[in-house]
This record gives C-alpha cells, structure tokens and sequence, in this order.
C-alpha cells in the first residue's frame, strides 16, 4: 500500500498547550483513520531532533529568536526540513500543508522546489491577521501581501470558514484558484460532572460561585471587543460577576482600558489570567451563566466552538463569522450602545430551562457540523486526493 506523507508547518507543535491550530493538529494526528497517511509535524523548539506522538513524527525546528520575524524564520527553516527529507527517502507522494499566511514574499523558491519533487502544497490561510490593530500598518500590508501571494501560489486553498471561503474568491478570483471548506472542530461536552477539590478551590479562591457569573475567554487585544463588552456588561442590571480569562498583562491596552471604563471599580468584574488546564477551563466553561464572545476579525473561532459545545447560553457580536457558526444556537448583539447590556439585562432574568434549551440547541450545533469526527475523514479524504 502507497503511503502518503503529509507535512504540517505552521503551528508551534504537537502536544497542543493551547491555541488554536496546536489543537486541530492535535486532533488531526490523535484521530488518524486511514493507514495510507504518515503525518510530520513541525514544533518550534531550541533543539534540532525528532520524536514521535499521535503516530506522527514530529520534527523540531530551532529558531534564534529574532523578534516578530521569528515565525516567518520558522516557516521557512520547516519547509528547508521537509525538502531535504523528501529528497533524501525519495518520498513519491507527499504534500506540505502551511498553516497560516506568513512566509508569501519567501514561498517562490520553496514551492518550486516542491513542485519539482512532485510535492503538492495546500494552505490554510487563517483569518483577516492583517486587520488585527496589534500589528503596526507596515506589519498589516506585509500581512496582506503575504495573504496575496500564497493565495495565488499554493495548489489549494483550506477555508475553516465559509466567510473567509468568499473572501478568498472575491479577492483572489484566478483560474487556477482552488479552494474547499473544512471547518474547525470542538467536542461536545457531556454533561457535567462532579467538580475535583482543586478546580473547588480555583473558584472559592476567586469567589466565584457556579452559574453565577458571565464568561469571556479570548486573546487580550482590542478586536476581540473588550471595551464594548466591559462597557455594555457595567450598564446593565445584572449582579452575576463577569469572569475574564485571558492573558491580561498591565500593558497599554490594558491601562487605556481602565481609564476608558474605570471596570477596577465595578467589584462584579475580575480578570482571572490564562488558564492553561484544559479540564479546569472546560468546567469553568460548562458552570457559566453564559459566555459573551466578541471576536469579529478571523474565520472560526475555537474558543467559540468551545463555549458552544459547553456552555448553555452564548452571547456572540453579530458578524458573519459568528452567525455562520452559532445560527439559532445563540443570542446576539451590535456594537450599537445598549445592545448587549439590554441583551443581558433580559436573559439575566431568565430560568434554566430556558438557558438550558439554547444549551441543546448549541450542542446539536456542534454535533452536527463542527465535530472532529467528521472533519479528520473531510481531510484524510484531501489529502488523499478522494475530493480536492
């Protein structure tokens, strides 16, 4: 039987910690059905070596850290990688897939070697990074540009969304644009069990007392709404806290914050940190009152995928990346002043079966299109050239 190699670039690495493609690589490699398909994973790393996990051998790629070129650096020292381990075991049928859009004015060279080796090369380009308001506006055109050029360069394009799948096609229209949608994927929690003593005491350290408190979960920076969320949350009426997970640092962002809203005073916020315990943030999940997402640059969000698939009632902004995924399953609000504290306001009210009937409904969601199940026979199928 023909084996296929398929090369992964562009996550940290596998065992996933945290993040968003560390855990479809995860899954990806965790849940691997067909024995035709060898996977090789890239992992930043400060040595060079290799080591297997999920059957897959992963090969680790030091990089010196040279600032926010690190991960362009890392990209390209990956692909290096996998050209010489093709040609050196005369691999006949491989592809490379490249996990966002960084290395688009480097790609040439590599993908014609790859080309020549018979390597086909697929993308996944991610969300809108160039939108995000982190990155200074030299950063956001070399972002764009990049998006641009492997775009037009790679043998086909992998959309988590389908919004991100039309964006694509209304920008990059070519005739030999190829792209498909698989989407990313969550696993529907059962239901809750019982509460160990320490993840007890995580809330009884914080004061936090089980479904009595609103839910955030996010990367810290200013596209994923805070301001509005905090704003809205300290208008309404409710007495449930509003717990913040994130990585919350006294930075600029974070002091501009404070001094817009003044949310130090309001007792009923409080900034928990990261937590990187997956089963403790899954039960710090499934005992909120409900979670509010407001993310509105990007394709599918795990952390929404998440919320859906344990958290009863969800609070999403209302963009096509979110209404895509969450339909009927969720409630939602605008950036308009008044919308989410009145949206609060309302559910606060609400008794759990009405809560727990969004819960259904967001877990069939999940079940039903975005479980990991489905999505690794969509890929194994890819790259096996089945259906792309």
């Amino acid at each position: 039987m023909e084996v296929k190699n398929v090369y992964i670039i562009g996550s940290k690495g596998i065992p996933a910690n945290y993040g968003g493609f560390e855990t479809f690589v995860e899954n990806l490699t965790g849940q691997k059905k067909s024995p035709a398909l060898q996977y090789y994973v890239a992992c930043l790393s400060d040595e060079n070596s290799t080591f297997s996990y999920n059957g897959a051998t992963c090969f680790n790629v030091p990089v010196p850290n040279v600032g926010p070129g690190k991960a362009i650096v890392y990209d390209l020292k990956a692909l290096k990688w996998v050209i010489a381990h093709v040609k050196e075991n005369h691999v006949q049928s491989a592809v490379v897939y490249i996990l966002a859009c960084r290395i688009g004015p480097f790609l040439a060279p590599y993908l014609r070697k790859l080309h020549q080796l018979g390597v086909a090369c697929y993308l996944n380009p991610d969300g809108h990074e160039w939108l995000r308001a982190k990155w200074s506006k030299p950063v956001r055109h070399y972002w764009k540009l990049s998006e641009k050029m492997m775009v037009r360069q790679v043998d086909l394009v992998i959309c988590d969304s389908v919004n991100i799948e039309k964006y694509i096609h209304q920008n990059y229209e070519s005739n030999r644009l190829q792209t498909c949608f698989v989407p990313y994927g969550a696993t529907v929690a059962r239901e809750p069990g019982p509460i160990s003593a320490d993840q007890q005491t995580w809330f009884d350290n914080r004061r936090v007392a089980l479904n009595e408190y609103y839910l955030i979960v996010g990367r810290f920076v200013p596209e994923n709404n805070y301001e509005t969320m905090i704003k809205e949350f300290m208008q309404s009426q409710t007495q449930r806290q509003l717990v913040i997970v994130t990585n919350v640092e006294h930075n600029k962002f974070y002091e501009d914050l404070e001094a817009e809203t003044h949310f130090s005073q309001d007792r009923r916020i409080q900034f928990v940190g990261t937590v990187y315990d997956q089963k403790l943030l899954k039960v710090i999940r499934e005992n909120a009152f409900a979670y509010l997402h407001g993310h509105e640059v990007g394709g599918t969000n795990p952390s929404l995928l998440e919320a859906l698939a344990s958290t009863p009632l969800n609070l999403l902004l209302n963009v096509g990346f979110n209404h895509e995924v969450g339909k009927e399953a969720a409630k939602y609000w605008t950036k308009e002043a008044g919308s989410l504290s009145q949206l609060i306001d309302e559910v606060d009210t609400w008794d759990d079966n009405q809560r727990q009937e969004y819960g259904v409904r967001a877990k069939a969601r999940i079940t039903q299109a975005y479980n990991w199940d489905d999505i690794v026979s969509e890929y194994e199928a890819i790259f096996l050239g089945e259906n792309a």
